[in-house]
């Protein structure tokens, strides 16, 4: 369980985006022929950056994953900063994946023109 978030005095700022991880089946990629590394990461950049790292939820959007193994999938948002995240997708064991996109929204405190800052 994670402790309640507190961002201070700042504005709030909330962004979202869609990102396609990756579509393996026409190029029989690792995700989908279950042979090599079954991680994908997508560096995601915001437009504007946030005062602190922001709260990042991740969720699938779309996934495609053949019907005769058992489906598993781990997908999170890691590194989070100021500016962006990666994205993470990963499956194991028999699970064979054609094509995954995440969903992500951000949300956490921005910068004014008037706060103070010491550097």
């Amino acid at each position: 369980m994670r402790e309640l978030r507190s961002f201070g005095h700042f504005a709030m700022g909330v962004t979202q985006g869609s990102v396609e991880m990756f579509s393996a089946f026409e190029s029989d990629g690792p995700m989908w022929t279950g042979q090599g590394p079954r991680v994908e990461v997508q560096a995601v950049r915001f437009k504007e950056s946030f005062a602190e790292p922001p709260a990042v939820h991740v969720s699938l959007g779309m996934w495609d994953v053949d019907r005769h193994a058992n489906q598993r999938a781990d997908i999170r948002a890691v590194n989070i900063t100021q500016e962006g995240f990666e994205l993470q997708f990963r499956t194991w064991a028999d699970t064979r994946v054609a094509r995954v996109r995440a969903d992500w929204i951000a949300i956490g405190p921005l910068r004014h023109e008037d706060d103070w800052d010491a550097h």
